[in-house]
């Protein structure tokens, strides 16, 4: 797993042509606001004024704000995703898909600093929004090839005793901790200058004699 991949608009990859032209334009302005100012303090108006699009356009694709940062934050997971199963479509050994998991996060995080400051002011958000149960849906189905190789008899022996939901923190927890501190300035070396020994240390939280 060499590097990370060069940046690429993220709005222009997950809704591609010219008729998802507005879509794309009204969710990079409440990307920038809701950073710059905070989801709750963001209103549809301010919305509507940055973006100079009608309060009706922006209902029209997304119904109201929680719609719209619902739509902010499930993009972010699906172009999250589509990186790491790049990655993983590389590796073969158990090890190395600890590694590749934790690769892509903090390549994903530093590609897109913006998208990742905001998934994480989001999360609580969207969980206690009426997106809940579609999100709820939307990571088993995004995560179902992680759950059925880590399942997979014959790649538990490489792994520790443990229950199937503790596994994702344990693996990401210490490279998502770094992320936040870099993304709020609390360090200032980019997270892929720590991406092997934070990949070694996923591996030694959940590798059989890790």
């Amino acid at each position: 797993m060499n590097g990370r991949r060069e940046p690429v608009d993220l709005l222009e990859r997950c809704y591609p042509g010219r008729r998802a032209e507005s879509k794309r334009h009204i969710l990079r302005c409440a990307l920038a606001l809701f950073n710059q100012q905070g989801i709750e303090a963001t209103t549809i108006d301010i919305i509507r004024a940055e973006s100079q699009m009608s309060v009706g356009a922006i209902y029209h694709h997304f119904d109201n704000k929680e719609g719209l940062v619902a739509a902010l934050y499930m993009t972010a997971l699906d172009d999250q995703a589509r990186l790491r199963d790049s990655y993983l479509s590389a590796v073969t050994s158990t090890r190395e898909w600890v590694h590749a998991l934790v690769f892509s996060y903090v390549d994903w995080v530093v590609s897109q600093p913006d998208w990742a400051r905001f998934q994480y002011q989001a999360r609580f958000a969207v969980a206690r929004s009426s997106f809940n149960e579609r999100l709820a849906e939307a990571n088993l189905a995004r995560n179902a090839a992680l759950k059925q190789w880590f399942s997979d008899p014959a790649h538990q022996q490489d792994l520790q005793d443990l229950p199937f939901e503790l596994i994702p923190s344990l693996i990401i927890g210490s490279a998502e901790s770094y992320c936040r501190a870099w993304l709020s300035a609390r360090v200032k070396r980019s997270p892929e200058s720590y991406r092997q020994q934070l990949a070694e240390a996923a591996w030694r939280a959940v590798g059989a004699g890790g």
